[in-house]
């Protein structure tokens, strides 16, 4: 297996599916024991993480009705104005 310049490498996808690895939504972390030798563990995270993306719905405020941003496209005066 080949590291980047970058310092990455892919985990082969057999041992992503073992390991229940999910791209984006999974924190791995590296271990060492007392021999010296390093193993990948899945980390244990407290509350599950949502993309920003999913909820960005969410966050916004209807403030103009379809008809005011159609005027608006098209350079006219808003209609409700």
């Amino acid at each position: 297996m080949r590291v980047t310049s970058k310092g990455q490498v892919t985990i082969p996808q057999n041992v992503r599916e073992s390991m229940g690895i999910l791209p984006a939504e999974t924190e791995i972390e590296f271990l060492q024991d007392e021999n010296g030798r390093w193993y990948i563990n899945k980390a244990k995270t407290s509350k599950k993480r949502v993309s920003r993306f999913r909820t960005a719905h969410n966050t916004g405020n209807l403030t103009m009705s379809t008809d005011d941003i159609m005027a608006l496209t098209r350079g006219e005066s808003w209609p409700s104005s």
